[in-house]
């Protein structure tokens, strides 16, 4: 190498150096993570007065009736009067009952001493034993946890089957203690599905509820599981069940719901375009004005919040985000519904997650 090439690389060494420093600086600064910093779309939500993750409650999709609260609070000391009282008060607003009984099955699942109590203080009480029904499905299927069969013991089916088997005994004893009553049938749609009972069955079942109670929401919710594919039926025949009952029920009945739970039940594409169909939009529309003449006649109505939430999850995909918005406000603070639940521990983070770019979208079109 001749001198004179010597000394222009010792004079362009530095230059070299100086364009590999930068070169890592750039490339160091494009892949390392963003320092964290506050979510604008949290702040937007904060903003508004929405609720973090962290006060989220998980376990009731809307908060109970004070009373409610305050007889579930009492069985859980072993005090079982106030449950009793609050059931005959009940009396034949058969979707309350059904939705109180449930409430009151799953704590005498965990501890049942108080309703010992209740049984043999009144031996023929028939709001005792539908609770005793209910409180038997309910162990039943915390008996097999909430994973998928292949991940489900022999031992846990045993003991999921054999119970649910010793309920039937129990919902025929409350169906015959209280006639019109049909939340021991409805009890009894939990055992249908578990137990796998044919179609014929269900039919039969079914036909005994509608005699009694012809657009209960918590029994269509209820049988609509039973008629999904990942149960005991497909995809055709949850859709036609959920489309047939949404369009033979008054406004009001919350039964819009049917048909969007049918199709989030079913819909494995990860395209929001098959969420923002004119069919998916107009069974929007029509949950929109279920759930407007169901709070109008009775605010409290059980499963009101549960369509609300599927509202504003549709609303959202659907880029309706003033109107989205509008229902998450109605439900903040609540997350135990489709479709957050099937989240497990992160239902409160999806839910917020979904909430807040509502929020955020809501608030750059007012501002835009």
């Amino acid at each position: 190498m001749t001198p004179l090439l010597w000394i222009l690389g010792i004079l362009a060494l530095p230059v070299v150096i100086a364009a590999v420093w930068f070169t890592g600086a750039f490339v160091k600064e494009l892949f390392s993570p963003s320092p964290p910093g506050p979510d604008p779309a949290a702040q937007v939500a904060q903003r508004l007065g929405l609720l973090p993750a962290e006060r989220q409650d998980t376990e009731h999709p809307a908060p109970l009736p004070d009373t409610w609260a305050a007889a579930l609070d009492a069985v859980r000391g072993g005090d079982w009067q106030p449950a009793a009282e609050l059931l005959r008060a009940v009396d034949r607003d058969w979707e309350r009952r059904s939705a109180l009984t449930a409430l009151l099955g799953a704590a005498a699942a965990e501890e049942d001493g108080w309703l010992m109590d209740w049984e043999a203080a009144r031996p023929e009480d028939p709001d005792a034993a539908v609770v005793r029904a209910q409180s038997t499905v309910s162990l039943a299927w915390e008996l097999r946890g909430s994973l998928g069969a292949g991940s489900t013991t022999r031992e846990q089916f045993d003991g999921f089957h054999r119970t649910l088997a010793a309920a039937r005994e129990e919902i025929t004893r409350a169906a015959a203690l209280n006639p019109d009553d049909p939340t021991p049938y409805i009890t009894e749609i939990w055992v249908a599905l578990g137990l796998g009972c044919p179609h014929a069955e269900m039919e039969r079942l079914w036909a005994q509820i509608t005699a009694r109670a012809p657009h209960h929401y918590g029994a269509h919710h209820a049988a609509l599981q039973y008629w999904c594919a990942k149960w005991r039926g497909s995809r055709e025949l949850a859709s036609g069940f959920a489309e047939k009952a949404a369009a033979g029920a008054p406004v009001g009945s919350l039964l819009t719901v049917l048909p969007l739970v049918a199709h989030f039940e079913h819909d494995g594409s990860t395209d929001v375009a098959a969420d923002g169909t004119p069919e998916m939009v107009a069974r929007v529309d029509a949950g929109l004005a279920d759930a407007a003449a169901a709070a109008a006649a009775d605010p409290g109505r059980p499963g009101l919040a549960q369509l609300r939430h599927l509202l504003a999850f549709y609303l959202h995909l659907q880029d309706r985000h003033e109107a989205a918005l509008e229902q998450f406000r109605l439900v903040d603070g609540h997350v135990d519904a489709l479709p957050w639940r099937y989240h497990g521990d992160g239902a409160a983070a999806y839910y917020c997650q979904v909430r807040n770019e509502t929020a955020r979208a809501a608030a750059g079109r007012v501002t835009g």
